[in-house]
């Protein structure tokens, strides 16, 4: 692993911590004007036991388009995963963090020239294809590449479709395909599908196994040695969500179409390993008081105005189809009327949340929304000035302590700050646990501030 570049603190925690009160104490500071993130690589370690305790035939390649943040991108090189990676720029941002080509698949089924030779260049060899355009290219400009094809097999239900965009038909398109790669003179070695981002059905994943085996043994009669299954992504990554279900629905799928350990099988997750992780706190810089309608029983409706938007963090809403969920940093006994909640710029569109309700907020009061690292930072733009909100990483001692050794650092990157008071507790809602590797409570928190430098 090679050291991340820039400067990227991390705070680590000793004692009881919940990202809440690690924003509550941020805020306090009274210095915090703009959103910000609360990063907690806490969850994302636990997610990637999970995952391998749940599925370990299956490769996690992380699908660096969800969330792009490096220090995400080089705690889960270092715990051993791949990376899905989509363009030039994403493959460069992996390699520099010392991430080996073979451990990459380029998973763009239609690549531009420039990015299939920048590929080669890197060493990176396994690409998507589906279609005979991008068949025709791959001959041209990585004629050594392990092609895998891409077939269609959505979900009844997803939160993202892909199928609409990406994917050949694996009854009518398929054998054609692998036909005429063998023809050309291609190496196609597997297969893959995505269901559709944030799917809302399980046995999708078992359809398109069965499928995948069918053209596993169309591809060796043309020709192929095909030994690589890709079962892209889908995964849930929201907190509460667990892929013990799916999990089920793949190794059974996979014990019954695909016994033998010759087949080298991946997966594409994003959202699942970064959604949870980041919890978005903003802050109320203006509000407005609208009259009362009739159909609401007398109550006035209140128009917040928030640090961040659908430019921002909340660009999620509008092409994730994300639902997003406001708390207050600071709980209220306040009974909650109707309001909305609307971004910093002078877009009329910026409208994050036309109707909720909330405790009466007041200018300056906080704002939090979990589950906010999947398809947020990556896209968020400065419309109008705005600046996107920074990342407040954070991580529980015992986890540091692991994590450190396969982080290049030293002990120059570290300074101690010791906070006599304890920690308050969260008022609302429940604390959060914990990863299992954190440490005992104890009565006080230390800070230690890391520089990746």
């Amino acid at each position: 692993m090679k050291v991340i570049e820039e400067e990227q603190p991390v705070c680590v925690m000793e004692g009881p911590w919940s990202p809440l009160s690690v924003i509550r104490e941020i805020v306090d500071e009274g210095a915090q004007e703009d959103p910000f993130y609360v990063m907690d690589l806490g969850e994302v370690v636990a997610r990637y036991h999970q995952w391998k305790e749940l599925m370990p035939r299956v490769e996690p390649f992380y699908a660096v388009k969800c969330n792009d943040d490096k220090l995400l991108l080089s705690t889960l090189a270092a715990l051993g995963t791949g990376f899905d990676c989509a363009s030039k720029a994403e493959i460069q941002l992996v390699t520099s963090l010392g991430v080996r080509p073979e451990r990459i698949i380029f998973a763009n089924p239609a690549k531009p020239a420039s990015h299939m030779r920048w590929a080669t260049a890197a060493g990176v060899n396994a690409i998507t294809f589906d279609s005979e355009t991008e068949l025709v290219k791959t001959k041209h400009y990585m004629p050594q590449a392990q092609l895998i094809i891409r077939i269609r097999c959505d979900a009844s239900s997803a939160q993202c479709p892909l199928g609409i965009k990406f994917g050949c038909d694996p009854v009518t398109e398929a054998p054609r395909l692998l036909k005429l790669a063998a023809v050309l003179g291609l190496s196609v070695v597997g297969v893959s599908f995505h269901v559709g981002s944030g799917a809302a059905e399980t046995a999708v994943y078992a359809r398109a196994v069965r499928l995948a085996r069918e053209l596993f043994d169309a591809g060796g009669a043309a020709g192929h040695r095909m030994r690589v299954l890709d079962v892209g992504g889908g995964f849930p990554g929201n907190s509460g969500t667990c892929i013990r279900e799916v999990s089920t629905v793949i190794n059974n799928a996979l014990e019954t179409h695909f016994p033998s350990r010759d087949v080298r099988v991946i997966a594409e997750p994003g959202r699942y390993f970064a959604a949870a992780a980041y919890t978005l706190a903003t802050m109320i810089h203006a509000t407005r008081e609208l009259p009362a309608k009739e159909e609401e029983d007398g109550a006035n409706h209140m128009m917040y105005f928030i640090n961040d938007g659908v430019y921002g963090s909340f660009n999620c809403v509008l092409y994730d189809h994300q639902q997003v969920v406001a708390e207050p940093l600071e709980a209220s006994s306040e009974r909650a009327g109707p309001c909305s909640l609307w971004g910093p710029t002078c877009d009329g569109l910026d409208c994050v949340l036309p109707a909720c309700s909330l405790p009466p907020q007041r200018t300056g009061s906080w704002l939090v929304f979990r589950d906010m690292g999947a398809y947020t930072l990556p896209v968020a733009s400065a419309f109008n000035g705005f600046p996107t909100p920074k990342v407040r990483a954070v991580v529980d001692k015992r986890l540091w302590s692991t994590l450190k050794e396969l982080w290049p650092l030293t002990e120059a990157h570290f300074s101690f700050e010791r906070v006599t008071a304890p920690q308050t507790p969260p008022p609302s809602p429940e604390p959060r646990t914990p990863p299992p590797s954190s440490l005992n409570p104890l009565d006080h928190a230390v800070f230690v501030e890391c520089a990746l430098k």
